[in-house]
């Protein structure tokens, strides 16, 4: 899955790869304590960061999809809470225009959050969010 080395660690004895300590780091600068997301979440989130095809994903890339991460785990009331009305007319718009074209980093980020189970309640009546899946 991921190519570029991402690490979770073992045991306490290795130390996680950089990638997802920024990762961390994006979750927690929105408000969002990363032990929420579970680290198959985070490892997925990285290699769609990363499926560009430009390798490791520049340190710049980070807070953007933490705050949408954040957006979806947190729900509307919380994340304005935690970053403000200002990032919070921002990310719904982004969460907005990934729901209308279907396709881009930021619908490959609601999309991986909802099939981990981890899009608040609220979001997914408020922008009728589902899986559909084909029989």
């Amino acid at each position: 899955m991921v190519k570029r080395g991402s690490s979770i660690g073992f045991f306490g004895m290795f130390g996680r790869s950089e990638d997802l300590r920024r990762l961390d780091a994006a979750l927690r600068q929105h408000g969002l304590h990363p032990s929420v997301i579970p680290e198959g979440a985070k490892l997925a989130a990285v290699s769609l960061m990363a499926s560009g095809g430009t390798g490791e994903p520049p340190p710049s890339a980070y807070p953007s999809v933490g705050e949408l991460m954040a957006f979806c785990a947190l729900g509307e009331e919380d994340f304005r809470g935690q970053n403000g009305p200002t990032r919070f007319s921002a990310v719904t718009e982004r969460v907005e225009k990934a729901l209308e074209a279907g396709e881009g980093a930021d619908a490959e980020i609601v999309l991986l959050m909802l099939h981990a189970g981890l899009i608040h309640p609220v979001l997914l009546d408020r922008y009728d969010i589902e899986a559909v899946t084909e029989e």
